[in-house]
Parts: structure tokens; sequence; C-alpha cells
């Protein structure tokens, strides 16, 4: 791809013409929803089954609402007939798509399975064109490192969609933590029930490949191999996946990582002596080709300005440590009540009080609440509040300030949460540079901030 010779200006009142690259799985939500936003004038997909329920959902959705009472819902289905007679350009190849419509798109939607993000991500950046990916951002450090470093040097605006970033409670509980409400933090801790698939070997002998799937294009980067439906079922394997550290770590650790500030530690260099962090995991055993079945990792933060060290703890499956910090979370819930929330949740910990939240971040209490009778928790009282992650992405593009989990951001977050799934393939301890993304006291653990990549898909 050829790369624009300027990053494009848009007016706050002009349409954008939007990609949609990756329309099954989390990509329906884009299907559904970015058409009630701006226009959509390309969907990609290497199934072409995804690409036809697309237009099948735009088809039945739209004659559903066409008579409804709500007259939000009339425009969506205004919207989507628009898409049904006048259908947006199909494409298997995101390549071709960026370059065949390049003067058409204004901005790419991301929601390919974890192994292709970076890719997708890297080549509509290089084209000029604004990204929102989906998380997590990418699967390996290497891969957050490098599209950090160009959306910065094509000026492009840029979102990863971790949706508790932009909900009112988030930025209320930031508010609250930054402000000293909980006093100094001393505990951070972080859970998901889900574990790991803790599978032994790969997938054996071959199956009938789907004539609707481009099996070539959905490995992408990753070594050519015969179809297997197993190896779609991404978050069994390292090689395509993130497990649970990337699909709700993005969303539980956020609100700990970003209060502290943990994300200065990659984003200010040259202030002082260059930090370390120091991460430990105890799991139910090594497993380099799967995730285990349960794992406790421990980030070791230095200190961050006038914040003093502290440490992160995620908790995945069963691991041993989990059940004390869930009855600490219920506070005075009743049994019943706390198993509505054990499957994902935060707890911070601070001298004068706590926050225990849901998975996304989207919710919250204060403990014990006896102490902080009367503090609202729906909605900030000084941050800016948020229209939504794709409309503040989409406000961004058109002049407006740029979106909380910005690559600048949200690459931090994921090379931090990665570092999780490099940990729990060793057990002793690594120590990390933020600033030159390196692990300093093992070579092996270092090999495993990249990857390799087919010829032909190198970022």
């Amino acid at each position: 791809l050829v790369a624009p010779d300027r990053v494009r200006g848009y007016r706050a009142n002009e349409s954008i013409g939007v990609a949609l690259v990756g329309v099954g799985g989390r990509g329906q939500w884009f299907v559904d929803t970015i058409p009630r936003m701006q226009r959509v004038v390309a969907i990609c997909d290497v199934d072409r089954r995804k690409v036809d329920a697309a237009f099948k959902h735009w088809q039945d959705a739209g004659a559903k609402m066409a008579g409804s009472p709500h007259e939000w819902e009339r425009r969506a289905a205004a919207e989507f007939g628009k898409l049904v007679h006048d259908r947006p350009v199909p494409f298997e190849d995101f390549r071709q798509m960026l370059e065949k419509m390049a003067s058409q798109i204004d901005g790419v939607v991301v929601a390919t399975p974890d192994h292709t993000h970076a890719v997708v991500s890297a080549a509509a950046i290089r084209a000029g064109k604004p990204v929102f990916c989906e998380k997590p951002l990418t699967r390996t450090l290497h891969e957050s490192r490098a599209l950090r470093e160009l959306a910065r040097d094509n000026g492009v605006v840029t979102a990863m969609g971790n949706q508790g970033t932009y909900g009112g409670p988030f930025r209320r509980a930031l508010e609250l933590i930054r402000n000293g409400a909980l006093g100094d933090i001393t505990e951070v801790h972080v859970w998901n029930s889900g574990g790991g698939a803790d599978q032994q070997q790969v997938p054996e002998g071959t199956e009938p490949k789907p004539p609707e799937l481009n099996w070539d294009l959905w490995l992408g980067p990753a070594a050519d191999r015969p179809y297997h439906r197993r190896w779609q079922q991404r978050n069994l394997w390292r090689e395509f996946g993130t497990c649970q550290l990337g699909n709700w770590g993005s969303h539980s650790a956020n609100l700990g990582f970003m209060a502290l500030n943990a994300h200065h530690l990659w984003l200010r260099p040259g202030e002082g002596q260059r930090p370390t962090v120091r991460v430990e995991a105890k799991h139910s055993g090594i497993n380099r080709l799967s995730f285990p079945r349960w794992e406790h990792v421990l980030w070791h933060l230095p200190s961050r300005g006038a914040l003093a060290p502290i440490t992160i703890n995620w908790y995945n499956g069963d691991a041993p440590p989990v059940k004390d910090v869930l009855r600490r979370a219920a506070g005075d819930a009743r049994e019943k009540e706390e198993n509505a929330w054990r499957f994902a949740g935060t707890l911070i910990v601070g001298t004068k009080g706590s926050i225990h939240t849901t998975g996304h971040n989207m919710w919250f209490r204060l403990l014990p609440a006896e102490e902080f009778s009367g503090v609202q928790c729906e909605r900030p009282e000084e941050v800016a509040s948020s229209r939504g992650p794709e409309q503040d992405w989409f406000a961004a593009i058109q002049g407006g300030p740029a979106p909380w989990s910005n690559f600048d951001y949200a690459s931090a977050l994921n090379e931090f949460l990665m570092l999780g799934n490099v940990a729990t393939q060793f057990d002793a301890s690594i120590d990390f540079d933020p600033i030159a993304m390196k692990i300093t006291n093992n070579p092996a653990a270092d090999a495993l901030l990249t990857s390799e990549y087919r010829e032909g898909w190198e970022l």
C-alpha cells in the first residue's frame, strides 16, 4: 500500500465512511451499531457466510424496526434499508479493500480474531486511516509497540474497544481513587473465573474446509497448516489468542491500571532511573501451546511520581487466593449476591476504603458502604463524560479530543497484560524494562515478546 500524502481532516458535521473488517463474533456488534452512527462503505471478512449474515441482519432488522413506535428505531431501519439497496462493497482481503476503496474509506473498525488485529490495523494506519480496534489490542508486546509508533508517525486517530472506559461509573471511580477518597491504594486484585483450556496437543488430521472460508487469509501471519475447525477456537492456543488476560483483563484491569498511573511507566521516558516491572506467575503448570487451567499473576510496579510502588494481582480460573478476595469484595452481601458477580471483577483497596467493580468496570460500589453513604457512583463530576467508544472515536476524527483508549494508552495496557501471558510460561519471575520493551533477566522470555510472521504478512 502506498502511504497517503497527508492525513485528511474532517469537519464536525461531515459524515464518515467506515470499513468493517471482521463481521462475525464481536464484529456483529459493529454491523448493528455503526450504521446507526455513520456510513458503512465496505465490509470485509475471510468467511463469506459472515458477510452474508451481515446483509441479512440489515434486511431483517430494518424490516422489523420500520414500523416501530420509537423514532430512533425507525431511523435505524432507514439506515439499514440503504445498506440493503445500496450494498457496501464486500471483500475477503483487507489489503485489497484498503487499496481499491482508499478514496471512500475514512475509518476502519477491526474486529477480527486476535492474531490478525495488528496486521489489519497496521495496514490501515499506513494508508492514513483512523482505526478502531477491538480488545485485546494485539497478541504480542511487539505488535502493541509497533501500532503505537505507527499511529504516532502517521498522525491518525485510534481507539481500542474496552467499553467500560467510556462509562460514567468508570470515570467516577477514577475520580474517587485519584482524589483520595480511598486514601493511599495498597492492594489491587482483578479476577476472572474462566480459566485456560490447557490443551496438551494440536488438532490431529484434517477436516473438509467450508467452501465459504478463505483459510489462507484466516491464518494471516500464522504458519501455514491444514484446515481444522479447532484452530479457530482461538483462545485455546497461544498462537492465535490471548485467553482471559486479553479477553477480560482488557476490561477488568483497566481501572486500576489507569487510576494508579501505571501507563506512565511506558509513556514517560527520561524521568530519572529506568523503571523495572517485575512479573511473577503461579499457575497450574507451564503450557506453551495453550493456557493454564488457573493462574495468579503479580505485577510489581515501581513508584510513579508521588505514587508508591504497588502490586497488581490477576487471578484466572480457580487460583487459590481468589476465594479470599471474593469474600472481601462481597462485604456484607449475602452469598447468593456474591455468586452473581464472582465471574469477573476488581477490588481496589485503600487505607480509607475499597472499590469493588464488576468485570467491565461499568458498575462499582464503595466499601464499607456505611462510610460512603451519599457518595454518587453513576457519573463523573470533574472529568469529561463520554458518548460511547464509537462516538468518541468519530468525534476525534472530526477534530475532537482523543479517545481515552487511544493507542498510546491502549498499547501500554496491552503490553502490561501480555506480560502476564509471557510470565505463565516460566517458573521464575521476569524483569521488564517498559521503555526499551525488553525482558532483562531471561532471554527465552524476551524472545516471546514478538513472534514470527509468514512471508508477506510482516508488520
